[in-house]
């Protein structure tokens, strides 16, 4: 299924040395994660199927059944609905161990320099949303929260704390603008996402 889907998602093309490659504008870990977690988290009691909507700026995918945990929670918490298929998938290696496949995603989104991904419920259903890659000036003040409170849990969960520095190159902000950085963490400090000790220097 994963393959399938990569296939259907938009390629960019890069022009290195006169040589033409394609280079897939999603990353295939984050993709193969999120299709684990529509299948593992889906609600069978509900009516309805899981869905993959794949645009031109965005690919969605969703689950029927409202989440265990709140959205916020989604990196730094985990409960299955279904512990016997994700089971499974993990003896077979289609997904990673238990709590680390949301860490993944976000850190191959972060790789990839994206838009954080977006979590929403929406009556019986749960959805991600990964988007494209768009310039940091396009990106607006929710989102560049969200990617703050998503890139300080990514840090914390490998031991390391968010800093200024480091939320420049998740952001891909140049250094001699590292003001806009410090106010991106105050915002999310304000949004009470985040503390102050889960801060380290600039």
């Amino acid at each position: 299924m994963v393959v399938w889907i990569n296939s259907l998602l938009p390629i960019d093309e890069e022009i290195r040395q006169t040589l033409r490659t394609e280079v897939r504008m999603y990353p295939e870990m984050a993709i193969r994660e999120l299709t684990v977690n529509m299948l593992i988290h889906q609600g069978f009691a509900e009516q309805g199927f899981p869905m993959v909507e794949i645009y031109s700026d965005r690919i969605e995918i969703s689950n029927l059944g409202l989440p265990l945990i709140s959205v916020e929670h989604f990196i730094d918490e985990y409960q299955s609905r279904n512990d016997s298929l994700a089971d499974i998938m993990r003896r077979m290696g289609i997904c990673e161990e238990i709590g680390s496949g949301m860490d993944t995603t976000i850190f191959s989104i972060e790789l990839y320099q994206l838009p954080t991904l977006r979590f929403q419920v929406q009556e019986n259903r749960t959805t991600v949303t990964s988007f494209s890659y768009r310039k940091f000036a396009e990106i607006d003040k929710g989102e560049r929260i969200r990617a703050c409170y998503q890139h300080a849990c990514l840090r914390y969960a490998s031991n390391e704390k968010m800093n200024n520095q480091s939320l420049r190159t998740r952001l891909g902000i140049e250094d001699r603008n590292y003001p806009i950085a410090s106010r991106i963490i105050k915002d999310t400090l304000e949004a009470k996402l985040i503390k102050e000790e889960s801060l380290n220097g600039a």
